[in-house]
């Protein structure tokens, strides 16, 4: 156990690495239906590539009512920063949190952040970040924490046309955890 945590933080950071490689799958792969320009994961998230202060509006119309942004402010100084998505979200009525995921990796303060993000809602969470990817590793990460099948994990992701290969280790590792 001692081992397990105190290789968490160096494993999330390698495993990253391969991130960049982990990107939507192409047209081949059959995309679970739906009229949501979100990619739906399920009931309760869906993930986006940056999203756009008019698409925040669109999201509380498909019932979301919490958004995570995970794009660290500068990766795209032309998208909308933190700040912007924040008070666009805060005025339409929505909660919003940044659990920023640069390309160094995701670490385990992240996971946790991202599973009380999740618990803190009753509604549907929209995470983002600059195809989805990030997101959607994330909420892979924190889902096997919380003791979700990693081949349910994997199927979510891949019906919503996301590939968990890179961080699928620890997946296991963290929902061997459990």
């Amino acid at each position: 156990m001692k081992i397990r945590s105190a290789l968490l933080p160096i494993a999330l950071s390698i495993i990253t690495v391969g991130c960049s490689a982990a990107t939507a799958t192409d047209s081949s792969v059959p995309l679970e239906e739906t009229k949501s320009m979100f990619r739906k994961i399920n009931d309760k998230i869906g993930v986006s590539p940056q999203i756009t202060l008019d698409q925040i509006n669109d999201a509380k119309a498909e019932g979301v009512t919490l958004i995570v942004n995970n794009r660290p402010d500068g990766e795209d100084p032309a998208a909308p920063q933190s700040a912007d998505i924040e008070a666009a979200a805060k005025a339409a009525g929505l909660d919003y949190v940044a659990i920023p995921i640069s390309h160094s990796g995701f670490s385990a303060p992240q996971v946790d952040a991202m599973i009380a993000a999740l618990d803190s809602t009753k509604g549907k969470t929209l995470a983002y970040c600059r195809s989805g990817t990030r997101s959607t590793l994330l909420w892979s990460l924190a889902q096997a924490k919380s003791g979700m099948a990693p081949e349910e994990i994997a199927r979510l992701a891949g019906n919503a046309g996301y590939d968990i290969t890179p961080v699928r280790a620890m997946v296991d590792v963290l929902a061997a955890g459990q």
